[in-house]
């Protein structure tokens, strides 16, 4: 009976299969289909029919022929573009169709590039196909290929133009087109003109000397930070800049006039006549690229609402032609910009009054530390919403570019989510963490959403885009939780020991989980996490930690993962950085746990805390972790040794991020006393790396002094700030930061 009943189950699934209400394009490795391209197709549309075919040979073992249209008699055909069966379907710019013409399968769009389209979201939507990667893909294999006679799906994406800056897709074009992104940051703009121009359109080295004017008044004082947007020589000087350009890249449809990356902008009487009436700094940014734009009516000019030009001006508009690029990068991104960044959703709504070209700069990592735990993914598809309802057409989301945490995973997300920001983004992630990471998806599942949960329960915490996880010892990385990330690593890992393929992505993922416990482990955070234990009275490394850094240092070197951050501190400098740490934190130092008075209040940082150079955690790339900040002032510290000691070597730690006006000192000195009134000096150390225009934007400089022993009591260091960053720097007029770390006494 059982028998029987299974075998009329099976006559009724065939008998489906062949019913009037389907199609059965490919049928035990046979069918009667071919792939139909226009008579003269273009290449995007011969690529749609080449990967269609791909797809259904890897799909039904079948490879179906591509023909031109008219080249034989047809009875059925997949018809891929503009075809005669599909040239009288309406589509409007951006949209795809798929649908059924008698028993033609019909695959077309606006344009050649949205019937390409159009062929992955076929094979996604309705083959159930999946590409995760550039090397990594699911693709079912069937015996019958079938679909509905009453298929008819039509799409028009509302985000027109979407760029995810990964390189996933920049460097893999084929797969940005799965995902159906650009292949660069910015497609048809001018190449060496896309942000930040105004120097490039008058470099200070060319025009300040002979022409202070020409750029902002700063305090009394022309500084080439930004330009002067009321001069009228200014004026002619960029048009025909912008007139250059145009003509040597002819093909180009937009080109950036936007002021540079600094908050120096002109504070002159007619600059701020403008900027007072339209109650915004973007006044007269908007009076100047408007007045560009009406030079050249058939280009679009960008420009950026950035930081101090962010807020809209209050009555002037935009010309037709002039494309605003709105920057959300001050966001708190613990929750949705609706949420926790009201201003610039104001802002939004403000400048998509004035405009209906709004392209949105968004940012989705931690540019400070790529590789670190960001939290953020629950707010991606909210953020892109809010763009997508005051009519941003066009979406730059500022990945991390070079790898990041769960950098395949967030590409992958964030791409779906600019194609339909209204997909149920927790089935997306999910059907990602199976099919990229097989048996050990669920254990980083977990990771993700502890993590995320974590810091959602803390109210306070500010997720920055140029922060450090030392900012979250306390909340979503403390101790505690570390443990618990660590063991689900540790879980996935042995979930697929034995497929090195599958293994080595997990250890990707678990860099950065590796990353905040290596800078947890430099804080000394925990017994469990700190640099050094004791062994027979001596200070040693943890073997756990020697096996972290091996470990981190083959998996970065095996999957070409270079950078830790933005400023190009490569993962190398860091490790190194690192192990040069590990020899200091072994080394007997006199000052560890010291009362240190300084002569100067800190101003920022490390809770202007002096007792952190003293504490026995060190200091990190970033200036949030573990230094100490002095802002346009000198460092002066003395440390309290309690009694008299023999010493002979003074060190201590300086960090440059030269991009935030951060310089090593120009020369420290250090000084000795028995009784804490009379000083002698020691010795003086220069800056053995002067700032100069090519200096390294992240480094860190040791300045050791060594001497012939003397008996000391307390240690004098002063350290010597440029006070001023020079004129050709970004914050030329601002005042120079200091940033001091761990002293050592020996």
């Amino acid at each position: 009976m059982k028998i029987l009943y299974c075998f009329l189950i099976l006559i009724l699934y065939l008998s489906a299969c062949q019913s009037s209400d389907n199609l059965i394009l490919v049928r035990n490795g046979k069918s009667g289909y071919q792939i139909v391209i226009p008579e003269k197709p273009d290449s995007l549309e011969l690529k749609a029919a080449k990967e269609l075919q791909h797809y259904f040979e890897l799909i039904g073992d079948l490879q179906l022929p591509v023909i031109q249209e008219g080249s034989e008699k047809l009875n059925k055909g997949i018809y891929v573009g503009k075809t005669t069966l599909t040239k009288n379907i309406k589509l409007i710019d951006n949209q795809l169709y798929i649908g059924i013409n008698n028993n033609n399968l019909l695959i077309v769009g606006s344009d050649q590039r949205s019937t390409l389209y159009g062929v992955y979201t076929f094979l996604e939507e309705y083959m159930n196909c999946r590409f995760y990667a550039p090397e990594v893909e699911k693709i079912p294999t069937e015996d019958r290929i079938i679909i509905s006679r009453n298929l008819s799906y039509s799409y028009l994406p509302d985000i027109t133009t979407r760029t995810v800056h990964s390189r996933l897709f920049y460097e893999n074009p084929d797969f940005a087109d799965k995902r159906k992104v650009t292949h660069e940051a910015f497609p048809t703009y001018v190449p060496t003109a896309r942000v930040h121009t105004f120097h490039l359109f008058m470099p200070e080295d060319v025009f300040f000397k002979s022409h202070p004017e020409y750029y902002a008044l700063r305090n009394k004082q022309r500084l080439p930070t930004q330009l002067c947007l009321t001069n009228p020589d200014v004026f002619s000087i960029v048009k025909d800049s912008v007139s250059v350009l145009l003509k040597r890249y002819p093909d180009a449809d937009v080109i950036s006039v936007s002021q540079d990356d600094n908050q120096q902008y002109c504070q002159c009487e007619s600059c701020e006549e403008i900027n007072q009436r339209e109650e915004s700094p973007s006044g007269s940014m908007i009076d100047f690229v408007n007045r560009i734009a009406r030079e050249f009516p058939d280009k679009m000019i960008s420009t950026l609402a950035y930081q101090y030009t962010r807020k809209a001006p209050k009555f002037i508009k935009p010309e037709g032609n002039v494309l605003i690029t709105l920057c959300s990068i001050e966001c708190d991104r613990s929750a949705p910009i609706r949420n926790n960044c009201r201003d610039f959703a104001d802002d939004l709504i403000a400048w998509g009054a004035l405009s209906d070209n709004i392209r949105i700069w968004d940012y989705t990592t931690q540019f400070t530390n790529f590789l670190a735990p960001f939290p953020n993914i629950h707010t991606l598809k909210s953020n892109i919403q809010l763009f997508r309802e005051n009519n941003a057409r066009w979406i730059f989301e500022q990945h991390s570019h070079q790898p990041s945490e769960l950098f395949e995973l967030r590409s992958y997300l964030t791409a779906n989510l600019l194609w339909n920001p209204d997909i149920n983004s927790d089935s997306v992630l999910q059907d990602f963490l199976t099919g990229y990471y097989f048996d050990a998806g669920p254990h980083i599942g977990n990771y993700i959403k502890t993590v995320h949960e974590a810091l959602h329960e803390d109210h306070e915490f500010f997720l920055f885009l140029y922060g450090d996880p030392s900012q979250a010892f306390s909340s979503f990385l403390k101790p505690a939780l570390l443990s618990k990330y660590e063991s689900w690593y540790e879980l996935a890992e042995k979930a697929v020991s034995d497929q090195p393929d599958i293994l080595n992505r997990v250890k990707v993922a678990g860099l950065s989980v590796d990353y905040a416990i290596l800078e947890a482990s430099r804080k000394n955070l925990s017994e469990q996490y700190s640099l050094t234990i004791i062994n027979n009275g001596q200070k040693i490394i943890p073997d756990r930690l020697r096996k972290r850094i091996v470990d981190f240092r083959e998996t970065c070197e095996k999957n070409d993962i270079t950078y830790m951050n933005e400023m190009r501190f490569t993962v190398s400098e860091y490790l190194d950085f690192y192990e040069k740490t590990l020899n200091r934190a072994q080394l007997n130092n006199l000052a560890t746990g010291k009362s240190v008075l300084l002569g100067q209040p800190a101003t920022k940082y490390a809770d202007e805390d002096p007792q952190v150079l003293t504490d026995g955690a060190y200091g990190g790339s970033s200036f949030f972790a573990n230094w100490l900040g002095f802002d346009g002032n000198d460092l002066e510290a003395t440390i309290d040794l309690d009694e008299l000691q023999m010493i002979s070597e003074v060190s201590s730690a300086f960090l440059q991020v030269t991009n935030h006006i951060v310089f090593f000192p120009e020369r420290v000195r250090y000084l000795y006393s028995v009784d804490g009134e009379n000083f002698i000096l020691l010795g003086m150390i220069p800056n053995a790396r002067p700032l100069t225009k090519t200096s390294k934007t992240n480094d860190i400089q040791y300045f050791s002094l060594s001497f012939n022993p003397v008996n000391a009591r307390y240690i004098k260091i002063i350290a010597d700030n440029m006070k001023k960053a020079p004129v050709w720097h970004h914050g030329a007029g601002l005042s120079t930061w200091i940033f001091v770390d761990e002293i050592e006494i020996r």
